[in-house]
């Protein structure tokens, strides 16, 4: 199946705006974010395990267990604060 992720704030800077990875059916977040990371580079630089990243599904935050869907949408995005 098909899903375009796409990246903000610093995680963009890294990685450019959107990209279409291609996964098994069932795959969850966490499964794409580790086979993200597992490209190696700035991949693994910017969606590594040890840093806090937030994820959204079709624009609904979620957590890594989420399975993702054909078609989906899926966002990486560093923790916001407010000021």
């Amino acid at each position: 199946m098909k899903l375009t992720v796409r990246y903000f704030a610093s995680i963009r800077e890294a990685l450019g705006a959107s990209e279409v990875v291609e996964m098994a059916e069932g795959s969850s977040v966490g499964a794409v974010r580790d086979a993200l990371i597992a490209r190696g580079g700035a991949h693994a630089s910017a969606l590594a395990r040890g840093k806090s990243l937030r994820s959204a599904l079709n624009q609904v935050l979620c957590d890594e267990r989420v399975i993702v869907v054909d078609g989906g949408e899926l966002a990486f995005f560093p923790p916001v604060t407010g000021g």
